[in-house]
């Protein structure tokens, strides 16, 4: 596993949620997956979307690959998975 040099903006922060949101890991399924992740970009835990998988052990790419597969693109320009042509 390919190890990213950024970590979450505020490491606190960053525990406290997942305490609160008991987030030892990231959900399976799709739709929560993806609300869990947008959330975590949008409240800016997280620099990138890589920086957020380093933290939950997962590679950017399996995360991108397998949120594809069930209808999700990861927009750069918003820092957020959107459905399969929500931009077109």
């Amino acid at each position: 596993m390919q190890k990213y040099k950024k970590k979450a903006k505020n490491p606190t922060i960053c525990l406290t949620l997942q305490k609160i949101f008991k987030m030892d890991y990231l959900p399976k399924e799709p739709a929560i997956l993806v609300s869990s992740v947008n959330m975590l970009l949008r409240d800016e835990e997280f620099d990138t979307l890589e920086s957020l998988c380093y933290n939950f052990n997962v590679e950017p790419e399996e995360l991108k690959s397998y949120l594809q597969t069930h209808g999700y693109v990861f927009s750069e320009d918003q820092m957020q998975f959107r459905p399969v042509g929500y931009d077109e």
